[in-house]
């Protein structure tokens, strides 16, 4: 046990910390995006299944990531423009299209898994890029500057978000279409073109997430790759009150928690191998129960509108 307080173990940690949080922050500040404008997307995981899979598919067949990546958006946008379709243009319940979505995800991944590659391979991901000198610093180069692009791009996506959705008058748009979309459409805001732009970027976000997780993390695909990750993307936008900086504290939390628990297997810690996988999800719910109690959620959330009702 006290290999774990070692300073190699906790910068080890720490970097697989900064890694493991990529999918997150790429998710959640997607469905924070989604959720300011009054759409609840429940379907990220599902999303981010088949933005895993297109990445890893046409990676494996190209050998350009990049090319993996714009395939992950392309499969990103049609599910949000399916999303958008059924909750924003037939007002279903946001709840239920969300989790059709997300089976829809995860059995045509499995499908085309199966149909088109059949077994696990590995591919050749996105190559760690060492930051010059900063990397050099003792300790804190290699944890925050030796990662590959996708790594750095989700958190430089944090100060972007903050910016569109607090400094921009479509991002003023966003939010008071998520709070009160009947003023907004009173003064002249498309409240349905707003949302829709919202939850299709939320989407492409998330296909970049799962373009991460399958590209750069574990550079391969596998059924259920995500096991679970988009609905931890979802608490945690509750978790960091639809602030982006929030959404990171509470990315950093969870990524640690797993890295943790991912380190006490590979140092042979006596503990249950279920017990430990289970600690993320437990977080979930520990997450959920705070955040609902401290945090005001966007008025309009999971309510569709309707041009003349209050």
């Amino acid at each position: 046990m006290t290999e774990i307080l070692s300073a190699a173990v906790i910068v080890g940690i720490l970097t697989s910390a900064i890694r493991l949080a990529t999918p997150y922050l790429f998710a959640s500040i997607g469905e924070a995006f989604a959720q300011t404008s009054g759409v609840l997307n429940l379907g990220v995981d599902g999303i981010m299944l088949m933005g895993a899979f297109s990445a890893f598919y046409v990676t494996l067949h190209t050998g350009n990531v990049w090319l993996g990546a714009l395939a992950a958006m392309l499969v990103g946008l049609l599910m949000g423009l399916l999303m958008s379709l059924i909750s924003v243009t037939f007002k279903a319940e946001q709840g239920i299209s969300g989790i059709g979505l997300y089976m829809f995800g995860l059995g045509l991944s499995s499908l085309l898994f199966k149909v088109l590659v059949g077994t696990v391979y590995t591919i050749s991901g996105f190559p760690v890029i060492k930051i010059p000198f900063l990397s050099q610093i003792p300790y804190i180069g290699q944890i925050f500057f030796q990662h590959s692009l996708p790594v750095y791009a989700a958190f430089l996506l944090v100060p972007l978000a903050w910016w569109l959705l607090d400094k921009t008058t479509w991002g003023l748009k966003i939010k008071s279409v998520g709070q009160n979309p009947a003023a907004a459409d009173s003064l002249g805001v498309n409240v349905d073109r707003v949302r829709y732009f919202s939850v299709c970027l939320g989407a492409v976000l998330a296909g970049l997430a799962g373009a991460s997780l399958s590209t750069a993390l574990v550079n391969l695909f596998q059924e259920n790759l995500t096991a679970g990750l988009g609905f931890i993307a979802v608490a945690l936008v509750y978790f960091g009150g639809w602030r982006p900086l929030g959404i990171l504290a509470g990315a950093l939390l969870f990524s640690v928690v797993n890295a943790f628990q991912l380190w006490l297997q590979v140092l042979g810690v006596n503990i249950q191998s279920d017990v430990a996988v289970m600690l993320p999800y437990l977080l979930t719910i520990a997450v959920l129960a705070f955040s609902m109690n401290r945090v005001r959620q966007p008025a309009a959330l999971n309510k569709p509108f309707e041009r003349g009702e209050n």
